[in-house]
């Protein structure tokens, strides 16, 4: 069947976890090159410290991403905190109490997600940001799923077009945030929270695949 049970789809947060630990160096060393160099140690730190609250305790995916979502905000400096912790517990109010996690699901889920980034800050697609990689893959989902594609056709839309969004970063000048002050300067390198979203979005896409 085209869906997985939400009561045993908390591997997919501690796959995230396992992802951004193995990536602190890269995406620090991304972020050095524009920002303050710390996203890679943030991100680890704070998917971390929430792989630790899961534990021993097995959770369904609304569960776990709340916790995801919670660990980050209390415990990750700087704007993505809030932005990733609320992103991920938007995703799991969208999830709920459903009993099972299908492609109409996953596409609220990635509406409200990235409803809620919108809803923190005023950045849009093109100001060299992780919305670079979050929209254009967010649109591929639901035009894969209006096309009839898969479930699973749909999550490798999605995770494709996060990577070539994130590739587009590194030909944009940055708009907003800390970045913005080195104007033309921030071009030419990829932007760090484009690339941890498209290494979300691939991670969440290859975990939910391996269950379909």
């Amino acid at each position: 069947m085209d869906q997985v049970r939400n009561d045993a789809a908390g591997f997919v947060v501690t796959d995230l976890v396992a992802v951004m630990k193995a990536n602190r160096a890269y995406l620090s060393e991304i972020d050095g090159a524009i920002g303050d160099g710390d996203h890679g140690i943030n991100m680890s730190k704070g998917f971390g410290a929430a792989g630790e609250r899961l534990a021993g305790a097995p959770a369904g995916l609304s569960q776990a991403l709340a916790t995801l979502g919670e660990t980050l905000i209390e415990g990750v400096g700087g704007s993505m905190g809030p932005l990733y912790g609320n992103f991920f517990g938007a995703m799991a109010e969208a999830v709920g109490k459903r009993d099972v996690v299908d492609a109409p699901t996953f596409a609220a889920m990635l509406d409200a997600g990235l409803a809620a980034i919108q809803e923190i800050g005023g950045a849009k697609v093109g100001d060299k940001t992780l919305l670079d990689a979050l929209v254009p893959a967010r649109d591929a989902f639901a035009a894969a799923l209006a096309a009839g594609r898969s479930f699973s056709d749909a999550l490798d839309a999605m995770a494709a077009a996060a990577e070539k969004g994130k590739e587009s970063t590194r030909d944009l000048v940055a708009r907003v945030g800390r970045a913005s002050r080195l104007g033309e300067r921030s071009k030419g390198v990829l932007d760090a929270g484009a690339t941890s979203c498209a290494l979300i979005l691939g991670s969440m896409a290859r975990s939910l695949k391996s269950q379909l």
